[in-house]
């Protein structure tokens, strides 16, 4: 049997960008995806805290170090520069692999987006 479990994660980051005038997907900082262990291209679910919205997308690679945090698209209706997301991405694997899985999982400074 195979389950999707949780495969990375970025908890609470701020949004430090939005623009709307763009195709789609969300851009993050190059060092905050090596550390989660994402991709350009992979699929991610976002979460913001402030306003409770949920909704999905895909990254591109952002300049490292910049801390950059930028939804794109249809998705910067959704959030506000300085709101508070959850970046999560989930993987497919076998149940007995799944059990012993360790997800990647960063705590990034919220107000700096960079890593401490």
């Amino acid at each position: 049997m195979m389950i999707e479990v949780l495969k990375s994660k970025i908890h609470c980051v701020s949004v430090t960008q939005a623009n709307l005038n763009y195709v789609g997907s969300i851009t993050i900082d190059e060092d905050l995806m090596d550390a989660a262990n994402m991709i350009a291209g992979e699929k991610v679910h976002i979460v913001d805290n402030n306003n409770g919205e949920r909704f999905e997308t895909y990254i591109i690679k952002g300049e490292r170090g910049s801390g950059c945090i930028c939804l794109n698209g249809a998705a910067a209706r959704k959030v506000q520069i300085g709101d508070v997301v959850i970046i999560m991405s989930y993987a497919m694997m076998d149940f007995e692999e799944a059990k012993s899985f360790k997800p990647s999982v960063i705590f990034p400074d919220t107000h700096t987006n960079k890593l401490v």
